[in-house]
């Protein structure tokens, strides 16, 4: 039996100091191949800096990342999966944020990425009904010969290949100012190492809440830096990096993708409401924009200190709800934020319109 030292605070300091050790060379590396964001140059509305800063987090946290869960990690199939779903991921990432690509070339690198989680095993059989009683995944199922007889539960994988990719933009669109995904994210997968200490998969040959506090330790240290004013930014390569963990965290948690959501409701809210605003003035979803929440507060004279602490804050109460609440509180508790949310665009545009 795993003690809790080595399943918590040891990947935790592992990755955290990796990521501070690393981090200083990615910005020295970046800046001196030029790889810089420079907003006077190439102009972007979802962009709140106004100086060069070098993207490329994805890097120092992925080896963050990796050096607190080998620490302590058994090898199995599952985690070579997921550190191959995640080399791919921080691969065009990094290329992204060198040298921009197309959103929908992203896209398709999404969903591959979750099919080789999917393909290794790693799947969600059951849902938390927040009514009451379950969803089942588990069926129907298709026996086919790949790599020797397998099993494929249809709506289970199919929902990890569309959750897992949701996930990965949602975070990646809520990283507008310094600080602010960083910290979210933290708190996020420090709240589901929680959990799975007492909810997890047995499926693989390592405690799940490794994942989780190694992933959490990695952008605790990575906040160090991109805290106002930030050094570098985390660009695609860490927020989609951070996404498809946090997706596969939530699924082998023994389906806690409710909790998950909880966690991360303001960036899904979010991410909906732009996707849904983006479709009906007849633009497409994936282009990036100044529609987002963090928009809106910096239109009403919200800092970006202020913006940061404010997700920081929201998650955390969240993560407190989501340790405490049944299903049924924890919808409820979604449904209240989105309400609350709703009030403030509406508060928001009508009070812009006024000042027209």
């Amino acid at each position: 039996m795993d003690s809790i030292f080595s399943i918590t605070a040891l990947p935790f300091f592992v990755s955290l100091l990796t990521v501070v050790l690393f981090t200083p060379l990615t910005v020295v590396f970046f800046k001196k191949e030029g790889w810089l964001v420079d907003p006077r140059k190439t102009p972007h509305p979802a962009h709140t800096h106004k100086e060069p800063i070098p993207k490329g987090g994805g890097l120092p946290v992925f080896l963050g990342f990796l050096a607190g869960v080998l620490t302590v990690s058994n090898i199995d199939n599952h985690l070579i999966a997921i550190i191959s779903a995640c080399l791919v991921t921080l691969i065009v990432g990094l290329i992204d944020d060198v040298k921009s690509i197309n959103p929908y070339f992203r896209l398709v690198i999404n969903f591959l990425s979750a099919l080789i989680i999917v393909l290794s095993g790693i799947g969600i059989s059951f849902i938390t009904n927040p009514l009451g009683g379950i969803i089942d995944l588990s069926w129907p199922r298709l026996s086919i010969e790949l790599f020797g007889n397998r099993e494929i539960w249809i709506l289970a994988d199919l929902f990890a290949i569309l959750w897992i990719p949701a996930l990965m933009n949602a975070i990646n669109w809520s990283s507008g100012v310094d600080g602010q995904i960083s910290g979210v994210i933290t708190i996020a997968a420090f709240f589901l190492g929680v959990v799975s200490l007492t909810y997890s998969a047995d499926i693989t040959q390592w405690p799940i809440s490794i994942l989780a506090f190694s992933l959490a330790g990695a952008f605790a240290g990575f906040t160090v830096f991109h805290f106002y004013p930030q050094k570098i930014m985390p660009g695609y390569s860490g927020t989609s990096l951070a996404g498809l963990i946090l997706g596969v965290l939530s699924i082998l948690a023994t389906g806690k993708v409710g909790t998950a959501i909880l966690l991360l409701a303001v960036p899904l809210i979010d991410f909906i409401y732009v996707i849904f605003r983006r479709v009906i003035i007849g633009k497409s979803p994936v282009w990036g924009g100044n529609e987002h929440l963090h928009h809106k507060l910096m239109e009403i004279g919200w800092g970006k200190r202020r913006i940061a602490v404010f997700y920081w804050t929201i998650t955390a109460l969240l993560g407190g709800m989501a340790l405490n609440f049944e299903a049924r509180y924890k919808f409820v508790a979604m449904i209240g934020l989105v309400l609350l949310m709703v009030v403030f665009w509406i508060w928001q545009y009508f009070g812009r319109y006024s000042r027209q």
